[in-house]
């Protein structure tokens, strides 16, 4: 194979990070990439585009404007071009429609050369420093009909997370019950199913569960179907959504949250769920809008929504073919038992280890949990070759899984990768100081320090 055909980056994983990335490789000569994903094309979490439901961060977090706001592939360009942007403006609000998210998204997917759909990468070799993946091509139906080799000199994790089942339902398979047993991912394609079941239990909280349940309620009470909502959490709470909180989701507090222990990190994750975990505060009102408004007359619901409640086990009624679902109270440490004829698992994503990193043994680290120990600058290999987009929540905290923040972290790969800086890298943007405050105030609240960040 010739020099110019290794890349000079190789992304394997098209999610809105990796499609971020490609769309900010895409004007900068110096910058030779490609992209690869197992899917026929770009979709974004097509089980949840409820209809009317909307991303919950401003249209400014798009795949680009962060990093450039004058790149051709922003929101705003893909408005005008659809000639949008003015109905976009009178409608007043900063945050898209997430089918509009989505369309935005494959709209800037088709423009770029560098992107290589039904491409299944099964190994990632090294040798004098060229990383080679082997990729198999698969056709419609998913089968296998050729492979191919790419090689490049910096590879690019963003194959994402994948969705997360509790404990207590893995061993169940879902034609042991007479409804769907599911993960919110697969949500819409399940939805009838759902409702045919006679009762319905969402388990867990957070956005999706909510939109679900909202999206449920008024057919289930139409249809005389008992539909549950039961969270762990000691309440139903609202995203956070204020001001200084959201500095949180800025590099200064990923450089404290990265250097702390990493049990002080793993605590600090859960605790800071509400940040980016919870339920928008628009969606929580119009839920209790709605329960008020079926209610009317004094009619009783059937509908339960039960809090401080953990999952303790599932099985499977034999007789009655029902999902028997126990819970543990956890303020009063009393158990209860459910019945259910479906179960909604709105228990988030995890992200994991890709099986084709195994041939680069020990270059890839690991923590002590055996999780990608990514370095604050989203590498994983002492060399700094190897980076990662929204893999690293349990180093960089709730950056990681932002929208927004997606731009900087790829303006930082992108440095890494040419030895400068296409697009500039702002270090300081909050007026907090996390941690340890400077014993010079002056420096603390200086916002225009412009000190070059270090890509070792």
């Amino acid at each position: 194979m010739s020099a110019h055909d290794t890349h000079d980056l190789l992304g394997v994983g098209i999610g809105p990070f990796g499609l971020g990335l490609a769309a900010l490789s895409e004007p900068l000569g110096d910058v030779d990439a490609v992209f690869l994903d197992q899917r026929p094309e770009f979709r974004w979490h097509p089980g949840m585009m409820i209809e009317g439901s909307t991303i919950q961060v401003p249209f400014l977090a798009d795949l680009v404007t962060m990093a450039d706001p004058t790149s051709p592939y922003s929101f705003l360009k893909f408005l005008k071009e659809q000639g949008r942007l003015y109905p976009f403006y009178i409608r007043e609000s900063f945050y898209p429609l997430r089918a509009e998210f989505d369309e935005y998204c494959r709209w800037v997917a088709a423009q770029l050369d560098s992107l290589r759909w039904n491409r299944r990468v099964v190994s990632v070799t090294r040798e004098d420093g060229i990383y080679t993946a082997l990729a198999e091509v698969t056709d419609a139906a998913g089968s296998v009909v050729t492979t191919e080799t790419y090689r490049a000199r910096h590879l690019v994790l963003g194959v994402g997370t994948r969705p997360v089942l509790p404990e207590a339902l893995q061993g169940i398979g879902a034609e042991e019950g007479v409804g769907p047993l599911i993960h919110t991912a697969d949500y819409l394609d399940n939805r009838e199913a759902l409702l045919e079941s006679g009762a319905v239990t969402i388990v867990g909280s957070g956005q999706s569960a909510a939109e679900i349940y909202r999206d449920l309620i008024d057919d289930a009470e139409d249809r005389g179907v008992r539909l549950d909502w039961v969270t762990r959490s000691p309440r139903f709470f609202p995203m956070e959504y204020t001001k200084l909180t959201l500095e949180m989701t800025s590099p200064e507090y990923t450089d404290h949250f990265r250097a702390l222990p990493d049990e002080l990190r793993d605590r600090l994750g859960r605790e800071q769920r509400t940040l980016y975990k919870g339920i928008s505060a628009d969606l929580v009102d119009d839920i209790h809008d709605t329960l008020y408004r079926l209610s009317r007359c004094g009619r009783t619901l059937l509908t339960n929504l039960i809090s401080e409640a953990e999952l303790q086990t599932a099985t499977v009624d034999p007789i009655s073919g029902e999902y028997l679902l126990d819970f543990r109270n956890t303020a009063l440490d009393k158990t209860f038992t459910r019945r259910s004829g479906a179960v909604v698992a709105a228990t988030g994503y995890r992200s994991q280890v890709p099986d084709f990193l195994a041939p680069l043994g020990d270059e890839v680290r690991l923590d002590s949990h055996g999780r990608l120990d990514v370095s604050r600058h989203y590498t994983i290999n002492d060399e700094g070759t190897i980076h990662v987009l929204n893999g690293e929540e349990h180093t960089h905290g709730v950056t990681a899984p932002d929208l927004g923040f997606g731009p900087w972290r790829a303006s930082v790969v992108l440095a890494a990768v040419t030895g400068r800086e296409p697009y500039p890298i702002e270090n300081r943007i909050a007026f907090q100081t996390f941690g340890v405050p400077d014993d010079d105030p002056a420096a603390a609240l200086d916002l225009d320090d412009s000190k070059e960040m270090s890509h070792a």
